[in-house]
């Protein structure tokens, strides 16, 4: 099983392929990591979102993510052993998860262009729902106290019944009972929407997913190009 009359490049195929698949192995911790980090971090906000592309993209990135990690180590064992069984498997799905990856940064992209439209219409249908379904209830409170905002434009949106997460904390992180002073006041209550601030939010995280999506599938891409040179080679 060793390589072909030109050994100089055989082995230098041989262990650039093992330094790629490092490389992949890396790249598939951090993509894994972080699309753990974003759903862990938006959940907050899950329900307000009106869609599940965000959702998707993050799963994409985490399930793809764990098999990078997994394939990586069999491309590794494949060059390192010479095994061109291995290397044609180890080629077929890399193939598949790069499609997959790429979809999922794709995705990611799409999202972050859509998101205020989106957003703003999980926002308006939610609010009629608020204190009914605890999902929601529990959303739009985590919302309104994590970005410091109230209703979907601002506190006007919710009328006659402003809930208490819409309400200042202070200094020692106790909450302000803005119920028992003028509404109004700019001082007891957040005036601002969460519209905005829950865009820009989402719409960064949803970079970060279409960013490192397509960078993990742009390194796949590489150790497809080495693992097919040295499966020529290997005889």
């Amino acid at each position: 099983m060793g390589a072909s009359s030109m050994d100089g490049c055989g082995n230098f195929m041989k262990y650039s392929l093992f330094v790629v698949n490092f490389i992949i192995f890396i790249g598939g911790c951090i993509a894994t990591g972080l699309g753990i980090w974003v759903l862990v971090d938006k959940s907050f906000a899950n329900e307000l979102l009106g869609t599940n592309l965000y959702t998707g993209s993050a799963y994409v990135l985490v399930i793809t993510g764990i098999a990078v990690v997994l394939i990586s180590c069999l491309g590794c064992l494949g060059s390192i052993k010479e095994v061109r069984c291995m290397l044609v498997i180890y080629f077929t799905t890399l193939f598949l998860i790069f499609v997959t990856m790429l979809i999922g940064g794709i995705i990611g992209y799409v999202f972050r262009a859509k998101v205020e439209k989106t957003i703003r219409l999980g926002m308006e249908r939610s609010m009629s729902d608020y204190g009914v379904y605890r999902s929601v209830t529990e959303a739009w409170d985590e919302t309104q106290m994590r970005l410091n905002c109230c209703g979907v434009y601002d506190y006007l949106d919710w009328r006659d019944r402003i809930p208490d997460s819409c309400c200042k904390r202070n200094p020692n992180g106790k909450l302000i009972n803005c119920r028992q002073i003028e509404v109004k006041n700019e001082f007891t209550i957040h005036m601002n929407g969460c519209l905005n601030v829950t865009k820009e939010y989402v719409r960064k995280h949803a970079t970060i997913i279409g960013t490192v999506g397509i960078i993990v599938a742009c390194i796949l891409l590489l150790g497809m190009i080495f693992s097919c040179a040295l499966f020529k080679l290997i005889k």
